[in-house]
């Protein structure tokens, strides 16, 4: 169960044990449960942007075009996003901006003619590309923001990420562009951003940790070890192990999930079941060489090693000695999977895989993406699916394994990067297009796990 102490120390380490197996599609079976239990149905949001459970409100903190505290103003597309605590009693929100070169004619002025020497690539005429992270830091005794401001540019597509125990911010670059004569240098990298920077870090990709089209991460706190997905259609699942502790940038071994049943096990269920819910599945990690991967050929060269094959990897979130981790169109309606992964023993050698979700009805759970763990130990999962009938929702599963609506848009974006204060009071979520962060509060209290 997720304690107190569990929950204070971060969103790394938070607690998800105790879930039971579920089978998102049972239609009126007992695992549905269309409104939050204890909370009661949504309330309709007068102002048309989100409804809530009765007693919760949001309030917006930050949105696109705000002037922040360096002089620049909000970039747009906020997608993932990690909360981290400071000194008295304040947060660091790290949020990351999912913004390709080809993006920077439709984001503030400022940041259109940006030029800094702290930025990882630029365009031919010196300004910076628009990708990154702004971080906001928020006093959750006054509820306002402190300060804003970009605290990593010049990178591509910077779509979701994971919080360390140590105290940074891991954002990954969903990207995999090389130089054309407009950008100059490769991408498809992770970049480390300190919760303490109070302005631009100095870029520095880290390479050992693998190039590719890099979705989320997740740092097991005993082990270091960090785990990686990827969001493409034939992606695996990563892990890259440290050899030191905290010091991702002194390199490492990244490595692959194999099936030991099965070399190039499909966990998709596209077209067979190969996966049954429920079932475990004992895992080993292969070694992959040339992390760098000039081909864009990591996945590849993996399943030809054995490595088993997963529907666009996204969220990923630890919890107490397991990991859950979203495979966005996995299943065989497409409709989206949630994965399941115990290291065992040492934690280092070995572990076991289960398809603890999958959906078979849009009504009830749609192309998840970011997810994170509420206090009451609920799985929260944020919905990323653009249709002109269906409204993206933020998600619950509760522990006996009942699905239920915890908020829905009325604009046609997606939540992302829902992450959580310390103290479990507040829920920060961002909403994609055009950029809004909200804070969430509640009675949070009428749901125990």
């Amino acid at each position: 169960m997720l304690t107190r102490r569990q929950f204070v120390i971060g969103a790394g380490t938070l607690a998800f044990a105790g879930l039971s197996n579920s089978v998102l599609g049972k239609v009126g079976g007992k695992l549905i449960a269309k409104t939050a239990p204890g909370y009661g149905p949504l309330i309709p949001d007068a102002d048309k942007i989100l409804d809530l459970p009765k007693g919760f409100s949001y309030r917006i903190i930050s949105q696109l075009g705000d002037k922040m505290s360096d002089g620049m103003h909000v970039p747009d597309r906020a997608d993932g996003m990690g909360c981290l605590p400071l000194p008295n009693n304040k947060v660091a929100l790290i949020r990351n901006h999912e913004l390709h070169p080809k993006h920077l004619d439709k984001q503030p002025d400022t940041i259109q003619a940006h030029k800094t020497l702290k930025t990882y690539d630029t365009y031919k005429s010196g300004v910076a590309l628009p990708g990154g992270t702004s971080t906001i830091v928020y006093d959750m005794t006054t509820h306002t923001v402190d300060k804003e401001f970009l605290s990593l540019v010049g990178t591509i597509r910077n779509c979701a990420g994971g919080v360390t125990p140590w105290g940074s911010w891991l954002t990954c670059e969903e990207s995999v562009d090389k130089p054309d004569g407009d950008i100059s240098k490769e991408h498809g990298y992770i970049f480390e951003i300190p919760a303490t920077a109070t302005t631009l870090v100095d870029p520095k990709p880290l390479k050992a940790m693998g190039r590719f089209n890099h979705e989320a991460a997740a740092v097991d706190p005993k082990t270091g070890i960090v785990y990686l997905t990827e969001d493409r259609g034939d992606s695996l699942f990563y892990r890259f192990v440290p050899k030191v502790y905290g010091e991702l940038d002194k390199g490492g071994q990244l490595q692959a999930l194999v099936i030991k049943a099965k070399q190039g096990f499909d966990s998709r269920n596209w077209n067979n079941q190969e996966m049954p819910l429920n079932a475990w599945f004992d895992a080993v990690w292969i070694d992959l060489d040339n992390p760098e991967s000039p081909e864009d050929d990591l996945r590849l060269r993996g399943f030809e090693k054995g490595a088993a094959l997963f529907a666009r990897g996204e969220g990923i979130h630890w919890g107490d000695n397991e990991l859950y981790f979203c495979c966005t169109n996995g299943g065989r309606k497409q409709l989206g999977q949630i994965m399941r992964y115990q290291p065992q023993g040492d934690g280092v050698e070995a572990g076991r895989i289960q398809l603890f979700l999958e959906s078979v009805d849009e009504s009830l759970y749609n192309f998840g993406d970011n997810l994170t763990v509420t206090p009451q130990n609920h799985l929260l999962v944020c919905e990323d699916q653009y249709t002109d009938v269906v409204s993206n929702h933020l998600r619950g599963v509760t522990p006996d394994g009942k699905l239920y609506d915890f908020a829905k848009l009325h604009v046609q974006t997606e939540p992302a990067g829902a992450c959580f204060s310390p103290d479990g009071s507040t829920l920060f979520v961002n909403l994609y297009s055009p950029t809004k962060t909200l804070a969430i509060t509640g009675p949070w209290e009428k749901i125990n796990a």
